[in-house]
């Protein structure tokens, strides 16, 4: 039985090893962190990801666990409502256009959950290094002795050890969009109820939206950065720049803001596609994020993960002895459906959003999964 090793434990690493093993392989998904990550947006499973959700038994539980947001407001730095719609959020567009939105780590468990049971799982280590040869490549762990496996894939987002350490700098791949966005959870004090409201001037801009049956708002704070401000690695850091960039907003952000510091799920990130000529190398494969992160601002990372993983894993089961064939046609099936997807995030967002709403309507749905 062939082994991969497939390095994050989120949305598309956990898809691809349910289908790996489905398909007869034998995976190993290893996440640095110690557990399951808390907290995160919410986001949404549309289009083809739809399929691959349903194919996996897990459509009806996403459908079930799906946010419940009612509308959403715009306000001024006062705190007035001067627009709202009950036809649509923020984070989820339409909600008659079929989509699931979901939490996180809500999505996050439900595949975990189909994963684990044909899958070996080690969380608290990550891949410091990789040699590939004829008989198979070997990783090396920040914690465990050596392994030597047929493949390895990158699920690790959108700054991936594995890509780095098989392709190179990521300066080589990373386009930044010019904002930076943290994300974290803080206790329902608006007394919000199932609702979306934000705001944004000519820097910068909020969202604020509940969750956990409304005991909770996730809280989305964005303005200008470029990536040598993320301060990767230092929490206080990071948390000290999003107090600094966010003091001028006034109404309730002060008091949230207090909030941020004991936050259990806090998250900064400088928003950049990921663009490569090729998403393989030898033995090794990106997916998600790590290899073609389209950003939030097209919503539909989490369908691109999710398709892509399935696609490889199809891919891999059609030509078990060829892994050169399957990451060729891979890229063939998904290139296409990447692309379009990823000019989602540079539209005109002032542009007739009907407009906007059938770009999306065509890009979710520019693969077609029947063949694969």
């Amino acid at each position: 039985m062939k082994t991969v090793l497939i390095s994050g434990a989120s949305i598309a690493g956990p898809t691809l090893a349910y289908w790996l093993a489905k398909n007869g392989y034998r995976p190993t998904l290893i996440e640095r962190a110690p557990a399951p990550r808390p907290g995160g947006q919410a986001i949404d499973i549309r289009g083809a990801a739809l399929t691959v959700a349903d194919r996996m038994g897990i459509l009806e539980d996403a459908r079930r666990q799906r946010t419940q947001m009612k509308g959403m407001s715009v306000i001024d730095a006062d705190g007035t409502e001067v627009w709202r719609s009950e036809e649509r959020t923020f984070t989820g567009g339409k909600f008659d256009a079929g989509d699931v939105e979901i939490l996180r780590d809500d999505l996050a468990a439900l595949l975990l959950d189909r994963a684990r049971p044909g899958t070996e799982l080690i969380y608290g280590d990550s891949i410091t290094g990789l040699r590939d040869d004829d008989d198979g490549i070997v990783a090396e762990f920040e914690h465990a002795a050596a392994r030597r496996f047929d493949l390895v894939i990158g699920a690790d987002g959108i700054h991936s050890r594995v890509r780095k350490l098989t392709f190179g700098a990521e300066s080589q791949f990373l386009f930044p969009l010019g904002v930076a966005l943290a994300v974290y959870s803080a206790p329902n004090t608006l007394d919000l109820k199932d609702w979306q409201i934000a705001h944004q001037d000519e820097t910068s801009g909020f969202i604020l939206y509940t969750a956990r049956e409304n005991t909770q708002l996730r809280v989305g704070l964005g303005f200008a950065a470029g990536l040598e401000q993320e301060h990767r690695g230092d929490l206080q850091a990071q948390m000290t720049l999003v107090a600094e960039r966010s003091s001028h907003f006034r109404w309730k952000i002060p008091e949230l803001l207090k909030a941020m510091w004991s936050a259990p799920d806090f998250y900064l990130g400088v928003m950049a596609q990921v663009r490569m000529d090729n998403w393989s190398k030898g033995r090794v494969a990106l997916i998600g994020d790590a290899g073609y992160c389209p950003t939030p601002f097209s919503g539909q990372g989490t369908s691109l993960a999710m398709v892509g993983a399935y696609v490889l894993a199809q891919e891999l089961g059609r030509t078990p002895d060829d892994h050169a064939a399957a990451f060729a046609g891979t890229e063939q099936k998904m290139r296409p459906y990447v692309l379009k997807n990823q000019a989602l995030a540079t539209l005109d967002r002032s542009s007739d959003r009907s407009l906007l709403d059938a770009a999306l309507e065509n890009a979710k749905n520019a693969i077609d999964l029947a063949s694969v």
